[in-house]
């Protein structure tokens, strides 16, 4: 529970960088939902990589592979999160709340992803 709390934390971190940029692309840059959560995805996704490296997993093995694992499962995240968007949006959700919806699977899906695969213990 303890780490699933520091993910928590990360991801809140990381959730708010891709808020800042899906907003920023979908009201200013006029760029579809789903493309914009996808952009932002990518950019939480470095966020929480490095800080879920050292404070929630406390990962001391090469960071590369690390790295390409995490990403692998970031980025599955964020076709899943995108597909969620897309799909909510459809059924007349705001992009907002599909968005919220997507982020709480996507989290619980990727930290036990992380935990067993990216960050595992050798």
């Amino acid at each position: 529970m303890k780490r699933l709390a520091r993910y928590a934390a990360v991801g809140g971190a990381a959730t708010a960088a891709h808020y800042a940029l899906l907003m920023l692309a979908v009201e200013a840059g006029h760029w579809p939902a789903w493309l914009a959560s996808g952009a932002g995805a990518l950019l939480g996704a470095q966020i929480a990589f490095w800080a879920n490296r050292h404070y929630t997993f406390d990962h001391r093995g090469p960071w590369l592979p690390a790295w390409w694992r995490f990403h692998l499962t970031a980025g599955a995240g964020a076709l899943l999160g995108m597909g969620l968007v897309a799909a909510g949006v459809h059924l007349g959700l705001h992009y907002l709340l599909a968005q919220a919806g997507a982020t709480l699977l996507v989290m619980l899906a990727g930290f036990a992803a992380n935990r067993a695969w990216a960050f595992r213990r050798a």
